[in-house]
């Protein structure tokens, strides 16, 4: 999960599916379509092999939490980085771009892309491993965590998994590593687990795991012990794992390692024996949660980076320690002490130089006024320099200079107001690592990207640090509404945490939308006869306090609501807060807290809509610009006068639970389809022909769960449709030529991209193309393989 640089974000469930819909299992049956073997009985038409489509982002670059980074002790150029709901990542050395490689993770198992850890083999380069899950608590992640595997890079993957749940995107992710090989004898592996689950160890490469029963310490730290199974309320376990690599010998077992536990009072663990029996290391620190742990492999020294909470969004004190480990004597060497009145932070983001030991760096875990700091050592820790001074109240000098080119919404649309820079340096910095082979490179991840240099030295050498966004093909967002007009900008997107685009450009990222700016918009839409008119609704930042938003030039500029209706809390439902008129004449809105209302003077004033209660989804006739459309609770409402009144229509069946999404069809006035539900429970794809007075369930569709309209086919006058659904016992991403007739699943095992149903449409201009919203991956553009290159 992402963040915005000004100020903590909100609660995390805003993101995850997971308190959304418990899903059962379509593994098997996922295989069958991936071949390309018609099931006719359920009315769907080959997908052709591979799903016949191409993938890839409209690129946003960035976005969201980087928890980890890991460089490859033994090959040059192999680096890793792991997200909170994002999957995994490994850096093309030739193109410099990250390499998605957990796009396989199906619907059922959407958890397992909140990487909590990641490992790489010295031994060999081609093994890679995982820790993955994203919730304890079940009614968040159904599925319990695993351990992946792979000897070809992330390539392919295997699965163990594991007796209990992880914490990709919960308090203390950005700590550890937790998943680490044995750099002697890489068929051993441990991982530190949280919830007082303990240390576990594999013998066989990751594929079987059994708890170290002689560990004498699963960890005591609850963020919040007064959130008994919530969010807060999981002892972080066990933290990390790190090896003296000097008294081992390749094929045997290392016999020196670490361990580091979330228990401010015993924080640290040593075994001489191979894991066979631990002690607490003496004379230890206590009072603090070590974040970071990092062995220097030449002096024997181990550096800890430590902090009072476990972040990411927080941390007010802490401290980093040296451990000379020949005599087991502790040395501060905080660059500030946690006993000055000046520290104001924990430490995170540790890391040394490889090829010169002596020479380390750490980060403030979180600094939120004016900015992080990024501290340098040269002499063991024995003194520092920092990326920043600061030289009066409102003037700092600097060490580097930044450039966002690659991502300009970096500034979220912000004005510096000294001693604070746009764009910030970073903010939950907790992945900061020098490159082993090159001391001029070194990668850190923030909230919201990763940044790196490639002449880190000239910091010694009194020079400028030039850092840059180093985050291309790293797509981590939560995407809630898209839609795609039929002139101007082919997409347009609502995203959480930062804001949304017109993606005019798919392979470059651009400005986010301003005036106002919001951190998070939930929802979008245009008018269908006058498409420069579009509508968004959102969370505001950077001093806004509008929920709402209007454009009549395309999204060129924006105009932000002149009042709201009285009561508005925040902008309402994902997807369907906002409907405008199908000339433009009039907006409905639903926000938060406040009743459903009409505006027909572009939001400078409302009033409540009657007969409609709040809360409701709303959607606008694609046809008739009187026409309004509601549904609340397996209720469906119609407003024949422009959203004055709404009254409830005869239809009955339809889903009151779960995740439900409607839209009316382009060009087809009353043609209206409806999906969503919840398991064991109502939960399908509908159509309506009258306006909403009738629905009829499609066949073969078992879960249905958004809907989307793009080109008709050559020779066809219905739109294309487009669902994200479950259909024939197949889950998958399919479209429909001929009006739900048939289905063709346009998408394969290897492209099935986790949790798909908040948001889906197709492109009205271009035959088959599609754009899919996703929890962590950002937003997909989908094209049958034949038009790949067509502009976009």
């Amino acid at each position: 999960m992402s963040s915005s640089p000004d100020s903590p974000p909100p609660h995390p469930t805003a993101q995850g599916p997971g308190r959304r819909t418990v899903l059962r299992s379509a593994v098997a049956a996922a295989a069958v379509v991936a071949g390309g073997v018609p099931l006719a009985s359920a009315g769907i038409a080959s997908a052709g092999p591979a799903g016949g489509y191409a993938w890839r982002n409209a690129e946003i670059v960035g976005g969201g939490f980087v928890t980890g980074i890991v460089f490859s002790q033994s090959e040059p150029g192999l680096v890793y980085a792991r997200t909170d709901i994002g999957g995994a990542y490994r850096l093309d050395k030739r193109t410099r771009r990250w390499v998605p490689l957990l796009d396989w993770v199906d619907w059922d198992h959407y958890g397992h892309t909140g990487v909590i850890s990641i490992a790489t083999d010295e031994v060999d380069p081609d093994r890679v491993y995982a820790a993955v899950g994203t919730y304890t608590m079940p009614e968040w992640d159904p599925s319990m965590g695993a351990i992946l595997r792979s000897t070809d890079r992330g390539r392919t993957w295997r699965t163990t998994e594991l007796p209990f749940r992880l914490g990709g995107n919960m308090p203390g992710r950005g700590i550890g590593e937790r998943l680490v090989v044995d750099p002697h004898r890489n068929n051993v592996l441990y991982f530190g687990a949280r919830g007082g689950h303990g240390l576990w160890r594999s013998v066989d490469h990751g594929k079987t795991w059994a708890r170290v029963e002689d560990f004498p310490n699963a960890g005591n730290f609850v963020p919040d012990p007064n959130d008994t199974g919530g969010y807060n309320g999981d002892n972080l376990g066990v933290l990390q794992v790190v090896f003296d690599k000097r008294g081992g010998r390749r094929g045997r077992p290392t016999p020196t390692l670490y361990v580091t536990v979330a228990d401010k009072e015993n924080i640290l663990y040593r075994s001489t024996d191979a894991g066979r029996t631990w002690q607490r290391v003496p004379g230890q620190p206590t009072g603090f949660l070590p974040h970071k742990a990092v062995f220097d492999h030449k002096g024997g020294f181990l550096y800890l980076a430590t902090s009072d909470t476990a972040g990411p969004y927080d941390g007010g004190k802490g401290d980093v320690w040296k451990l000379d480990t020949a005599t087991d004597t502790w040395t501060r060497i905080s660059p500030v002490p946690s006993t000055s009145p000046d520290c104001r932070w924990g430490y995170s983001g540790l890391s040394i130089d490889r090829r010169n030991p002596g020479t380390l760096m750490v980060a403030t875990q979180i600094s939120w006024h004016p900015d992080i700091i990024l501290f340098r050592s040269t002499d063991g820790g024995a003194s520092w320099t920092r990326a920043w001074d600061l030289v009066s109240d409102t003037e700092r000098t600097f060490r580097y200079t930044m450039d966002i080119s690659a991502s300009p919404w970096l500034t979220w649309n912000a004005t510096a107001a000294p001693p604070v820079t746009v764009p910030k340096l970073g903010w939950m910095t907790e992945a900061l690592e020098i490159d082993p082979f090159r001391s001029d490179h070194f990668l850190y991840g923030t909230g919201a990207t990763i940044y790196g240099s490639d002449n880190l030295t000239a910091w010694d050498t009194g020079g400028t640090v030039r850092i840059d966004v180093r985050a291309r093909g790293l797509e981590e967002t939560a995407v809630l509404s898209l839609i795609s007009p039929p002139v101007g900008a082919h997409l347009f997107s609502a995203v959480g945490d930062v804001g949304g685009f017109r993606h005019t450009d798919f392979s470059r990222a651009t400005k986010m939308y301003d005036t106002p700016t919001f951190g998070t918009t939930v929802a979008l839409d245009f008018a269908e006869k006058a498409p420069g008119t579009i509508v968004r609704a959102g969370h505001p930042t950077s001093g806004w306090t509008q929920h709402f938003a209007i454009s009549v030039d395309g999204g060129d500029t924006w105009t932000p609501s002149g009042s709201e209706p009285p009561g508005v809390t925040g902008p309402g439902a994902e997807d369907s807060a906002v409907a405008v008129a199908a000339d433009g004449s009039r907006v409905v809105w639903a926000p938060a807290g406040a009743p459903v209302s009409w505006s027909a003077d572009a939001g400078r004033t409302w009033t409540a809509c009657e007969g409609v209660p709040s809360g409701a989804l709303v959607r606008a006739d694609r046809v008739n610009p009187a026409v309004f459309y509601a549904c609340l609770a397996g209720t469906f409402y119609r407003s024949t006068d422009g959203g004055r009144h709404f009254t409830p229509t005869a239809a009955t069946g339809l889903p009151a639970e779960g995740n439900v999404r409607f839209k009316p069809v382009p060009g087809h006035e009353g043609d209206i389809w409806l999906g969503g539900g919840k398991t064991g429970k109502v939960y399908g794809l509908w159509r309506s022909t009258d306006g909403g007075t009738s629905f009829t369930r499609l066949p073969g569709v078992e879960e249905g769960d958004n809907v989307g309209f793009g080109k008709a086919a050559p020779g066809s006058a219905y739109p294309a449709v487009y669902t994200s659904s479950r259909i024939g016992g197949v889950r998958g991403l399919f479209r429909s030529d001929n009006a739900g007739r048939t289905w063709t699943r346009i998408n394969d095992d290897q492209h099935q991209f986790a949790w798909t149903g908040g948001t889906i449409t197709g492109d009205p201009r271009i035959h088959g193309r599609v754009y899919v919203g996703t929890n962590g991956r950002g937003v997909l553009c989908g094209e049958p393989v034949r038009s790949v290159d067509a502009e976009g």
